[in-house]
């Protein structure tokens, strides 16, 4: 049976994707960002098109979500002059090296887009047969499909989280195997980052970067290596630009608070305006003070409109938020931990319950021992086809 699931096709799992929102490549990272702050997603798909009419091509080359845009404004060359970087093109936060977004047809089989994860993917972009054509084939399925139109056909993408739920909600086909422990299964990455909670959060910029590339998360932790905390890219996803200056002026533990979901005390932000001009960081004081002062008016004129996001006076895209202009809907910086007796089962619903996609293996006394990710799940569903 569990042969069978593998070879059954990617389409199936594509039924009731929402649409996905799309920018060119080309386009400016203030368009890029405009564009995020209006979707439904937290990410939005970049493109590439060439030619035009019947003979043109359009090809998904990466993803922009706010994470990217944070991490880029922590570049050298854009934090004495941040404003500039959002006149850049988009595709200048695309990582470079192997694609982490990949075409895939809508007959291909499960087992490929497990290779093509286990290959350093992170979203399948499908294209998705016509509405009559899922009425002929599903007809006791409501399809509620909303795909983007490119090349004259419709998409949309699968993540590493949506292979994970499959495979959670078939997971009768795969037993014994999935109430095995994850240190029996051998899926324990112990080549884990880690920053001291007392350190500089710039110090670990490289991590940040990594984690985002991987999907996985940075381990804050103490003298003693037990965990404290984490600094996840879907974390910094859900912030607004200002995170950039919180990394550059905090200590780890001070920006897991100001990530945090519920948003940075008064004081933390006062605390960040003061470290920046301590290291001449003039032009990240600017972004802050300008979203603040945007934000505070879109939520003033918000009292009276259903429009969320505004414009800063700068002329980049601002959302509006809290008492600080701050909105942080995303989830905590508290890291969710399991231990090496854990069945693979139980950490794949802590990952998906929490929405996260590295659950963290720690001792009895929350000594870091390394993680469990995504992809490390989706190995042991992808050695059913060799056994």
């Amino acid at each position: 049976m569990a042969v069978r699931f593998l070879n059954g096709e990617v389409s199936e799992l594509c039924l009731g994707k929402p649409e996905l929102t799309k920018v060119a490549a080309s386009a400016t990272i203030a368009d890029a960002l405009a564009a995020l702050k209006t979707s439904r997603d937290s990410q939005v798909s970049v493109w590439v098109c060439t030619g035009g009419g019947s003979n043109g091509s359009c090809v998904c080359v990466g993803k922009f979500c706010a994470a990217d845009l944070i991490l880029f404004l922590c570049r050298e060359e854009n934090l004495t002059h941040p404003f500039k970087a959002f006149e850049a093109p988009v595709s200048d936060v695309l990582p470079k090296g192997l694609p982490i977004v990949r075409h895939l047809n809508p007959t291909s089989s499960l087992l490929e887009a497990l290779d093509y994860v286990l290959d350093g993917a992170q979203n399948l972009v499908i294209p998705i047969q016509s509405h009559h054509m899922q009425r002929k084939n599903f007809l006791h399925r409501q399809a509620s499909s909303a795909c983007t139109h490119y090349n004259g056909r419709e998409y949309c993408w699968l993540t590493q989280e949506d292979l994970v739920r499959f495979f959670l909600n078939s997971i009768g086909a795969f037993s014994p195997i999935p109430t095995h422990t994850v240190e029996s299964l051998d899926i324990i990455n112990h080549d884990i980052m880690t920053v001291p909670y007392n350190k500089p959060a710039s110090s670990a910029l490289s991590y940040f970067h990594r984690a985002l590339i991987e999907q996985t998360s940075v381990a804050v932790v103490d003298e003693q290596n037990k965990l404290i905390g984490e600094i996840s890219p879907s974390t910094l996803a859900c912030c607004d630009e200002t995170a950039a200056a919180a990394i550059m002026a905090l200590t780890a533990m001070d920006l897991m608070t100001y990530i945090d979901c519920c948003g940075p005390p008064e004081d933390l932000v006062q605390l960040v305006k003061t470290k920046l001009e301590e290291k001449k960081l003039e032009g990240l004081a600017e972004l802050m003070d300008d979203f603040c002062e945007s934000s505070m008016a879109s939520s003033i004129s918000s009292s009276s409109s259903d429009d969320e996001y505004g414009f800063s006076k700068n002329g980049w895209p601002s959302r509006s938020g809290g008492p600080s202009g701050r909105s942080y809907p995303g989830r905590r910086s508290e890291a969710i931990i399991c231990s090496r007796g854990s069945s693979l089962v139980a950490v794949m619903i802590q990952a998906l319950a929490h929405r996260v996609s590295c659950v963290w293996v720690v001792e009895e006394d929350r000594t870091v021992v390394g993680n469990v990710t995504f992809a490390g799940m989706l190995r042991v569903f992808r050695s059913f086809a060799a056994s």
